[in-house]
């Protein structure tokens, strides 16, 4: 199977820009312009409009780019299947994950799993919520970590309770105490992390009626935690997220537990484990039992219960 045409669309369509596709895939400008040539010629249709600054889908090319991204997908399952009878010795795993997730925990499981299958290639794409689920849904990441939410359309795996912490600077009036109470959210100036698209914060302030002065927002954990510092506002975020400020002391901000007590459940989420490649499957049971026995507070008994029930 030749799919290199396919993968040159899909990476152009998604960088906007040829020579960041030709960056991406290893080839010249001039070779990714050839495939994508080739590939209009044989359709007999136009993908993408060119211009000065990019390339982007033109109808047809957005009709067909799921299309594309399936093939896609469809022949990497068939190579890490076939892989599979020689022990795993090629394959690739594509990952979607909150930043968070990828700098605390993943690290780790990837080192222990490339010891063992250094073949195996590992991709890690990060992005919020919205981003990640559709990652999941065009088949462009085979499975997510990120938190769970009900209705979800996927295999669910959970893996730990992450409560919810309120982060403010070290003079504030409340720095002092063992909690801090969500209503009084309404009465700061808040940062809003993930640049307004953390569903886990809105959907905390919805259930529990809280209506804050955003005056700020931004994309990374690391900056809402240096407008903090600096008087900013205060923000709220789950406990991983601010790992930073415990790990770098250049952060001088307080994290208190919000009251009432919230949390959400961060886990392993994929489209379908029945049609999950090997080396995905794989890949899964490296992270569970990697993560469940970390010293962070994980759920591995449901961890384990799924693993057992799923055969992975």
């Amino acid at each position: 199977m030749d799919t290199a045409r396919y993968k040159a669309f899909i990476v152009a369509a998604e960088e906007g820009s040829i020579s960041k596709a030709a960056e991406k895939l290893g080839y010249t400008p001039s070779g990714i312009s050839q495939l994508l040539k080739a590939l209009e010629t044989d359709l007999g249709i136009a993908l993408l409009n060119r211009g000065k600054k990019g390339v982007r889908l033109t109808e047809a090319g957005e009709n067909l780019l799921p299309d594309f991204r399936e093939i896609v997908r469809l022949e990497r399952n068939v190579f890490d299947k076939a892989q599979a009878v020689n022990g795993l010795e090629r394959g690739s795993v594509v990952i979607a994950s909150y930043p968070s997730v990828s700098v605390h925990w993943l690290p780790e499981v990837i080192k222990k799993f490339q010891d063992d299958y250094p073949g195996v290639r590992i991709n890690v794409r990060e992005g919020v919520r919205q981003e990640i689920t559709d990652w999941l849904d065009q088949g462009v990441a085979d499975i997510a970590f990120f938190t769970y939410k009900e209705g979800m359309p996927y295999d669910w795996i959970p893996l730990a309770e992450d409560r919810m912490v309120a982060v403010i600077p070290q003079n504030h009036p409340l720095a002092g105490r063992t909690s801090y109470p969500l209503s009084y959210c309404n009465n700061e100036k808040f940062i809003m992390p993930a640049l307004g698209r953390d569903e886990d914060v809105l959907a905390l302030f919805h259930e529990n009626h809280i209506h804050p002065e955003i005056r700020f927002s931004t994309q990374e954990s690391v900056s809402v935690l240096s407008m903090v510092e600096k008087g900013l506002g205060m923000s709220i975020m789950n406990e991983l997220s601010t790992e930073y400020a415990k790990e770098y002391s250049k952060f001088n901000v307080v994290r208190l537990p919000v009251d009432p007590p919230q949390s959400i459940t961060v886990g392993i989420a994929l489209r379908s484990e029945d049609q999950a490649a090997p080396a995905t499957k794989m890949f899964i049971k490296y992270a569970v039992r990697e993560l469940t026995r970390s010293e962070v507070q994980y759920s591995g008994e449901d961890a384990g219960k799924v693993l057992d029930e799923q055969g992975i």
